[in-house]
């Protein structure tokens, strides 16, 4: 679905921010559960299909939460991947600004890593050492309790214009993407190859095999 307006903080006329000598390009999220993997999905497939200049980096954040932080501090410019519950149709992507980025990562607590890393952010805020430039390009996910699943389809086919704006910001910034020449090594990708879409779509247990909301023996029964 086509991207909703972006928010941002408006910059006075001509006051250009200088071209970033760091560039941080990273997916958040968990694998496991769905949409939830948007993020990182979008890191692993920039990285099978482009190459960038020496001074960008492409993090597979997970949930690692404070963990981060170093990356964070690192970046001039910090591009951001993640699904966002921005309460509108499942697929709709919505692209966030600097100042207003940490308000949308705390918008609504879908899975742990998000407070962790609205925490980052402030932590980085606090310490002096906040990006110039931060770009979020949140998804609204369809569906998060779905253990072991993968992307649902629209949020897959967002996938396409989500690569496409971040590349473009990315050139924007001087981080020179272009086709990847060398196909990735074994074991180069940010995913293992087990974890990789395809891998992980088609070796799926049968819904009969493994429980796809979590385990019966944990779970509260209803009386």
């Amino acid at each position: 679905m086509s991207a909703h307006p972006s928010e941002s903080t408006c910059h006075p006329c001509g006051d250009t921010p200088a071209r970033p000598q760091t560039i941080v390009v990273l997916g958040i999220g968990n694998l496991l559960w769905a949409d939830e993997g948007f993020g990182v999905r979008c890191i692993e497939a920039l990285q099978r299909r482009f190459e960038f200049a020496d001074h960008v980096s492409l993090i597979d954040g997970g949930t690692q939460g404070l963990y981060l932080i170093q990356h964070v501090q690192a970046a001039d410019a910090l591009l951001i991947f993640d699904a966002i519950d921005y309460g509108l149709e499942p697929g709709t992507l919505k692209e966030v600004r600097d100042d207003a980025v940490p308000r949308f990562m705390g918008a609504k607590k879908m899975s742990l890593h998000q407070t962790g890393f609205q925490e980052v952010l402030s932590l980085a805020q606090l310490t002096g050492k906040y990006p110039a430039q931060v770009l979020l390009i949140g998804c609204q996910p369809q569906e998060l309790e779905d253990y072991g699943g993968s992307l649902r389809p629209v949020v897959k086919a967002a996938m396409e214009e989500a690569l496409a704006l971040g590349v473009s910001e990315i050139a924007r910034w001087g981080g020179e993407p272009a086709p990847r020449r060398t196909p990735l090594g074994e074991r180069e990708a940010v995913t293992m190859d087990e974890l990789a879409l395809a891998a992980y779509e088609t070796q799926r247990p049968a819904a009969q095999e493994a429980c796809r909301i979590g385990d019966d023996r944990f779970m509260p029964k209803e009386a």
